[in-house]
């Protein structure tokens, strides 16, 4: 029945292919993109049609004009359809989403053997379908299913109508203690998640307007909450609401924080004492706070998350205090302990007591990683300036393969078509078993087509095999070069900010609206514009290739100033601001990889990371002012950074 009824649909089209001679003679890119907007207003009828045309064209993009058709079709087509939908596209990535859909769709209509029979063909993770996989487990008699969903429960994401309905059963049947419900509770304030926290109330009764309001109220302004006492501690209700506003002030003003933890701790028990002793400790080291050790010793034997596992170890080795650094890092769990930043520390504590065979069995594997650790950990082992390995190229045979390959051709169809997002997709999906050389042929590809990020992304996968100059590409060579030269900078940490920055896409925008290769802010651009005397600069400009380098180039020249030339704390400023940059250093000598590691702001602390091996890469492939990355990142003092032999350094050529 369904392939009489698939046949019927074909018949159509092509009648209707045949009654539409307006388009008959358009290229098949132009079908394509009217398929896409068939699909976009529910129009199937027509997508039958467009289909026909571009499959008998045997178009390279013609199976996303069927995925299309079956997103329309999924809520009534029958199980033989989808699963021969399903085997005939399996080897495109949207079949993936074809397939969680689907899982959500029988799941909804409690279709639980379809359910569970096309359940292990998901390679995916999808919240929903494993929400609906444990409700449908608990359905056909395994009440110990329930206990699955745990591990959710304190994830505090935004969840799906199905984990919301698994959640309610597990509280239901005494799954979830009230233990389980503030847990929950406590962590979707600590990450801003109110509605979440709101549907806790939810299942602890507790969501009556008066406590809705009074919610909103104390975590909109927490310190006024607390000066007032606007809150009692004689509920537990009130007692979680007024940490929650402890929490909040301590990530301002720790001082504060105190006096005000002060006059309230005595009404909590000593278990939800060292929990907030935590909790404002964590807060303390990320404002370098000299207290924050002392407050997470009074957390003793409190649970601490991950994140207050690493700033606990940030704040020893913030001031060396090596005893309490390997303390802590051994407290965290294994996974975490094999984090590139804490293998390196780990080794440098083991250097520091002499253990120096301690020290080389963590550095050496380390080293073989091409990354800011990996790059330090081969310097502790005296490499001071290596050459990396030697490139491998990719022939010209292989290139031409990987181009005709059918998952990279509908890669870079789609990206002719501005289907960005399809076609970074059909990109990943298609290298996902490549080797190293087919990774490195199809970064050529790339590379070739200008499509720089999805050609440094790629490279970036190989194991054992390289192409660094895909790694670490030059594009713009000539405006570059001259401009860093202009301004007295390193090119090399200019194309490794340029390689963090945007990839070199000359139109990306970041979410706060900065924009360009340099990704210069709007505001910044017109204060640029002034202090070069561009008289005719107007809103735009600053996306013209020219106009961004030049810009950018300046600014960094300007942050270079504001610390006496040392590249780790202008690359901070440029990411964060010179303000914050400057405040981030230590009253006294702080090594330039430790000030790195101690930033704040996890985007920005990964973001000088990032360039600062960056800058050292590209200083290979060009050729100029080999250093090794500790000479680069140098010694930080009270805001103002001096290089490694003690003089000012700077950074001109």
């Amino acid at each position: 029945m369904i392939q009489v009824m698939r046949w019927a649909w074909v018949l159509y089209g092509l009648v209707l292919l045949a009654s539409s001679p307006a388009w008959a003679d358009n290229s098949p890119q132009e079908v394509f993109v009217a398929a896409r907007d068939a699909y976009k207003s529910g129009n199937e009828s027509a997508l039958v049609a467009y289909s026909s045309r571009l499959q008998a064209e045997n178009y390279v993009l013609a199976p996303y004009v069927e995925y299309w058709r079956m997103l329309l079709r999924l809520e009534q087509a029958e199980k033989a359809e989808v699963q021969a939908f399903l085997e005939r596209y399996a080897e495109l990535p949207f079949s993936e989403r074809i397939r969680a859909e689907w899982l959500k769709k029988l799941g909804k209509r409690r279709d639980w053997n379809t359910f569970f029979d096309a359940l292990p063909r998901l390679s995916g993770e999808d919240a929903a379908v494993t929400c609906y996989a444990m409700l449908g487990r608990v359905s056909q008699g395994e009440s110990g299913a329930l206990q699955l969903g745990r591990p959710l429960w304190l994830n505090v994401a935004e969840q799906s109508a199905a984990c919301d309905e698994l959640f309610t059963q597990m509280a239901e049947r005494g799954v979830l203690t009230q233990e389980d419900l503030w847990a929950r509770f406590r962590l979707a304030l600590q990450q801003g998640k109110v509605s979440v926290a709101k549907s806790v109330l939810k299942l602890l009764d507790k969501a009556d307007s008066a406590s809705l309001k009074l919610l909103d109220k104390v975590y909109e302004n927490p310190q006024r909450a607390l000066e007032k006492k606007s809150v009692s501690t004689k509920s537990r209700f009130g007692r979680e609401l007024n940490l929650v506003a402890l929490e909040r002030v301590s990530r301002v003003q720790t001082d504060l924080a105190l006096e005000l933890w002060q006059r309230v701790k005595g009404a909590y028990t000593q278990a939800d004492q060292r929990y907030q002793w935590g909790r404002i400790a964590l807060s303390a080291a990320r404002q370098h706070d000299a207290v924050a050790l002392e407050w997470f010793a009074n957390a003793v034997d409190t649970p601490l998350s991950e994140e207050q596992m690493a700033w606990r170890a940030r704040a020893a080795l913030r001031v060396k205090n090596w005893e309490t650094l390997q303390a802590a890092i051994a407290a965290m769990p294994e996974a975490m302990q094999e984090d590139p930043a804490w293998l390196y520390w780990k080794a440098r504590i083991f250097k520091e007591k002499g253990e120096i065979g301690a020290a080389n069995a963590v550095l050496v594997p380390l080293a073989r990683e091409r990354s800011f650790y990996g790059v330090l950990a081969e310097e502790e082992l005296g490499d001071s300036i290596s050459t990396p390995p030697l490139s491998y190229k990719a022939s010209e045979d292989e290139v031409r393969a990987m181009r005709n390959s059918p998952g990279i051709q509908r890669a870079l169809e789609l990206r002719s078509l501005d289907m960005g997002w399809e076609a970074r997709s059909e990109w990943a999906w298609a290298r996902r078993y490549m080797d190293d050389k087919q990774l490195i042929a199809a970064a050529e590809v790339a590379f070739r087509e200008g499509w720089y990020d999805v050609a440094i992304n790629t490279a970036d996968k190989t194991t054992l095999t390289h192409d660094f100059d895909l790694r670490y590409p030059t594009p713009y060579r000539e405006m570059m070069e001259a401009r860093a030269k202009e301004n007295g900078l390193d090119e090399a940490w200019v194309y490794g900010l340029i390689r963090q920055e945007s990839r070199f896409i000359t139109s990306a925008k970041s979410a706060v609206g900065a924009s360009g290769l340099m990704q210069v802010m709007p505001a910044t651009a017109k204060w640029i514009a002034r202090r070069i005397g561009m008289s005719d600069y107007s809103h735009g400009m600053v996306n013209q290739l020219e106009t961004n380098i030049q810009f950018g180039t300046h600014y960094l020249r300007y942050t270079m100033d504001q610390f006496n030339g040392q590249p780790v704390m202008a690359t901070a400023a440029y990411n964060a601001g010179p303000g914050r940059a400057r405040r981030w250093a230590a009253p006294g000598s702080m090594e330039g990889a430790i000030y790195a590691e101690t930033i704040p702001f996890t985007e920005t602390r990964d973001y000088v990371k990032k360039v600062m091996s960056n800058a050292y890469f590209y200083s290979h492939r060009l050729g100029t002012r080999l250093q090794t990355l500790k000479q680069r990142l140098g010694q930080v003092v009270a805001g103002v950074a001096v290089g490694e032999e003690g003089g000012v350094e700077t950074t001109g050529q």
